[in-house]
């Protein structure tokens, strides 16, 4: 089945950010001119979805208003001939896009997040996206993960690699080889130890995922950090069905730690059409001064 729905889990606290995201959801947290939550919405567009769909908590109400018309900005913008920027904002409200947004109540995981959109996702494939996971690609990871789909079938999970030092942060796969950047998952654990993670494949925020994984969620009980993990449920699954682990092209950002941030925000400051070069030329003067004896 063709993938036309995505979840975006945002009901996260952000604590990493405070006191930025006391008032303010961090999804909605500014790469240049953009916030992290369209981009993402722009990457699921970018790969044929026209189903969002937004697993919110509270103090989430910015995200609803971002995509939504803002008649009254609009007709400013375009009284003062800035036609250019009315269609930036409305790029993500593209005809046939829609958006559904439902609460995730409790704070129980990732997992628990994506069960929560069950009933909007249906008996279909449907896409997982992070936020906090900014991928910059010149094909989006998420339309590189769907045509995988297309090939192979069952679930793709996006993954890359990381320093063995760094396994206990994320879930990593073990996997066996089966064609150009696809492995089939033998296996998937969160979090391990350096000494046991059974390799570096580290998992990042993209999925395409069997609407069976929902079988598995609904019978989980709470995992590392005592949630509901997206990776346990995994684990099972690919006892039934195919499981993909997907090395995209791309470089990836974790958005959801401050250096991560820092990272993507000078990176997309340096492609930026409007401030690019001048920003570049900035930086060659902060260089010239950290290297002063």
């Amino acid at each position: 089945m063709k993938v036309t729905k995505a979840v975006f889990p945002v009901a996260g606290l952000g604590t990493r950010f405070l006191p930025a995201t006391k008032a303010s959801p961090k999804e909605m947290l500014p790469i240049v001119d953009k916030p992290l939550i369209q981009y993402a919405v722009e990457e699921a567009i970018d790969a044929g979805i026209t189903d969002m769909i937004f697993v919110t908590g509270r103090g989430k109400r910015a995200i609803e208003d971002h995509f939504d018309v803002a008649y009254e900005l609009e007709a400013e913008l375009l009284a003062h001939g800035k036609v250019k920027l009315v269609k930036q904002i409305r790029k993500p409200l593209e005809d046939g896009v829609t958006y559904a947004y439902i609460r995730q109540r409790e704070a129980l995981g990732l997992g628990h997040a994506v069960m929560v959109a069950r009933h909007l996702v249906g008996n279909e494939p449907f896409a997982v996206i992070l936020a906090d996971d900014l991928i910059d690609a010149k094909t989006p990871v998420l339309k590189q993960m769907i045509t995988a789909h297309a090939r192979h079938g069952g679930s793709i999970i996006a993954v890359h690699n990381v320093d063995r030092r760094e396994t206990a942060s994320y879930g990593i796969v073990s996997t066996q080889p089966t064609a150009p950047q696809v492995s089939r998952l033998t296996g998937i654990v969160e979090k391990p130890k350096p000494e046991e993670a059974p390799s570096t494949l580290a998992v990042v925020g993209r999925y395409v995922l069997s609407p069976r994984i929902f079988h598995y969620l609904e019978n989980l009980r709470p995992g590392a950090g005592r949630e509901i993990q997206l990776t346990d449920a995994i684990g099972r699954l690919l006892r039934d069905e195919d499981v993909f682990a997907y090395e995209f092209e791309g470089t990836r950002y974790d958005c959801g730690s401050k250096l991560g941030y820092l990272q993507a925000t000078v990176a997309y400051a340096l492609k930026h059409p409007e401030v690019g070069s001048s920003f570049r030329d900035y930086l060659a003067t902060v260089d010239a001064y950290c290297k002063r004896p």
